[in-house]
């Protein structure tokens, strides 16, 4: 790190031209570097000089320690595995200690084995154990068995470049939120319905994001309904696999499913079901992993289902790490540092003890943590490599930088330098998934929610290629419709992944990314010409003298292949003959609706009730290997108990 001489004659600007840390990084960093005050101007001479040298020379030890050496260019390399240091293995006390992490071996207050207790003091070592625990802080307060919409103009939709009017809802609002219970999450107003001859276009980013449906999950399997704004529709329908046929080629990423069926809550009306099939990689196809651990050690995940959870989810991703990998780990509390430096992924025992020996406790320096974590993964990038930070996060940053903006700034500036983002949400009661969706969405990468051990495996060992491994990146899909025959459309969901028309050909407006083997599902309810519409029509409206007969739409979908500036196009034409819905259709409608009604959307019939959406599903399970269908349909039925109970 350059050492700046702090002397007379020398100007802010010339200071801040030498600093090593970026214009991005100072905001997130300043509460945590040292403060230096400025020469006196009335002390002349080499003494003065000298005097000013010690200073930086202290200032810059400072910064050093309280940032763990995670701001060095490079990192010293793991002592090497030796016969007492064997590659793999439980992380037992005995074990982990030769690596100097010391893992707690007692039960204490119900907690699992193994599992740390609470530290209030500032992370600041590069490797080792961290200090004994006081006792643990009382537990959070219960979530709230009810939870009221935001209004429309409380919080601006993330990651939207639609401003759309807020929509009232038709169904009875719900209690507000107990004291204590701060979750936040994005305002989105249902979408619209659109009168195809005044707007025939639907642009959008790709959501291959499934954080909402095992959220939503959490809270009917806590007994209460979600807020309103918790439940993304898209999130919902992407959950689960629909089989779509699976592209060959890695040149061209992705294969188009297209299906047109009458709308099973709306007579007059049809569907049209868009799917998009991500190539899966070989194993021999995937590239090497430069990963960098982010885990919030603060003492708002000391809770079960937060830091030990997520040291569960890690352990479950560390059986996935090959030889070739490499993995280094940064904590944030009241202070940043990295606790494990980039380590080869077959010496799994070593990154094992280094999760294990984590504890919870004192505030949330989020900002400086994803700071320390960028500059670790880019001291160590490699453009052959995937190159991510892999968050794990209640969300709850109260220390130094805490606007998701700024946040959100921060991680779209990193994003050019190569290095994803991936987020992942733990905990209940103060999660934010505002924050959350926002640095996802500005960095590249996905965002999940654990709620349970399953969870975990489904996201980092079932479908840990699609969370890893990109595809492809900045991926846009824009439908035009046939005014000759849509008089009318809705897209359901999406509505914080809106974009402008012109956007679908700015290759340089971010959208989404999607991983290997990954699905994308959008679902569109429209209506014939004659059928009933929900918009009267203009009295001068100008005809359509290119009819196109046959033609019900037109897909477009854009994007870049990994690492490449300049996107790439695929058209396919949607027929207009309606056909009997497939099993993969009625899956998705059923997912649809009971999104839609979670939401209290003003376009879904009332008549279209819990027992409608459960038979639908019921005729859709289909092969149900992994059980999640089965567990879709339980979700069903607590929904539908919850609501007949709430006033």
């Amino acid at each position: 790190m350059p050492i700046r001489l702090l002397t007379r004659g020398v100007s802010e600007q010339q200071r801040e031209a030498h600093d090593p840390v970026s214009p991005f990084e100072r905001p997130l960093l300043a509460p945590f570097r040292p403060k230096v005050a400025p020469p006196n101007p009335h002390i002349n001479g080499w003494r003065s000089k000298m005097q000013w040298l010690k200073i930086s020379l202290v200032s810059v030890l400072s910064l050093a320690t309280a940032t763990s050496g995670a701001l060095a260019q490079s990192f010293t390399p793991p002592p090497p595995v030796g016969p007492t240091r064997p590659l793999d293995g439980e992380a037992t006390p005995a074990a982990c200690e030769q690596f100097g992490y010391q893992i707690n071996d007692l039960e204490r207050d119900g907690r699992a084995r193994g599992a740390p207790m609470v530290s209030t003091a500032p992370v600041t070592q590069m490797t080792g154990a961290l200090p004994p625990p006081p006792p643990p802080p009382p537990p959070p307060s219960p979530p709230p068995l009810a939870y009221a919409p935001q209004t429309a103009d409380s919080v601006v939709v993330t990651g939207s470049r639609i401003r759309q009017e807020g929509l009232v809802s038709t169904s009875p609002v719900r209690p507000g939120p107990q004291p204590g219970d701060t979750e936040r999450y994005p305002d989105a107003p249902t979408n619209a319905v659109v009168v195809t001859a005044e707007n025939p276009v639907s642009t959008l980013a790709i959501d291959v994001d499934t954080a909402s449906y095992s959220n939503v999950r959490r809270f009917l399997n806590d007994g209460s309904l979600p807020p309103r704004d918790a439940v993304r529709v898209e999130e919902l329908i992407n959950y689960f696999d629909y089989g779509y046929e699976r592209p060959r080629s890695r040149a061209q990423p992705f294969t188009v499913f297209t299906e047109v069926s009458a709308s099973p809550w709306a007579e007059g009306r049809q569907i049209l079901h868009v799917g998009l099939q991500g190539y899966e990689l070989q194993s021999r196809e995937r590239p090497a992993l430069n990963l960098v651990f982010l885990v919030d050690v603060s003492g708002s995940m000391w809770s079960p289902d937060k830091l030990p959870l997520a040291q569960q989810a890690l352990n479950t991703l560390i059986d996935q790490l090959r030889p070739q990998d490499r993995v280094g780990i940064v904590v944030y509390a009241g202070a940043a540092g990295a606790v494990l430096q980039p380590t080869p992924g077959d010496q799994r025992l070593r990154i094992r003890c280094a999760v294990n020996a984590l504890r919870a406790g004192g505030s949330t320096a989020g900002g400086a943590g994803l700071a320390l974590a960028y500059r670790m993964a880019e001291a160590n990038f490699d453009r052959d490599r995937v190159n991510r930070v892999v968050l794990l996060t209640d969300g709850d940053f109260n220390v130094g930088v805490t606007s998701d903006q700024r946040l959100e700034d921060f991680v779209a500036e990193r994003r050019e330098s190569g290095v994803y983002l991936s987020v992942y949400g733990f905990g209940r009661g103060n999660y934010n998934d505002t924050m959350m969706q926002a640095i996802s969405q500005a960095g590249n990468g996905t965002a999940g929610y654990i709620d349970t051990i399953h969870e975990a495996n489904r996201l980092f060992r079932d479908d840990f290629s699609s969370s890893i491994f990109p595809i492809a990146d900045d991926v846009k899909v824009q439908i035009e419709f046939n005014p000759a025959q849509v008089a009318e459309w809705r897209l359901i969901g999406y509505e914080t992944r809106l974009l402008n028309r012109e956007d679908f050909n700015n290759d340089a407006v971010d959208a989404g990314d999607a991983g290997s083997g990954a699905t994308v599902t959008a679902i569109y309810e429209i209506t014939p010409p004659g059928g009933p519409t929900q918009v009267d029509p203009l009295r001068y409206a100008v005809p359509s003298t290119n009819s196109r007969d046959g033609e019900l739409a037109f897909v477009r979908v854009r994007y870049k292949l990994p690492g490449e500036d300049d996107s790439r196009l695929m058209e396919q034409v949607v027929q207009a003959d309606a056909v009997r819905p497939s099993e993969s259709t009625r899956w998705a409608l059923s997912v649809a609706a009971f999104g839609q009604r979670l939401r209290g959307d003003p376009w879904l019939s009332d008549d279209f009730g819990w027992d409608d959406i459960r038979g639908l599903a019921s005729g859709a399970v289909g092969r149900d290997q992994d059980g999640l269908r089965r567990e879709f349909i339980g979700l069903i039925d607590r929904a539908s108990e919850l609501e007949r109970r709430t006033p």
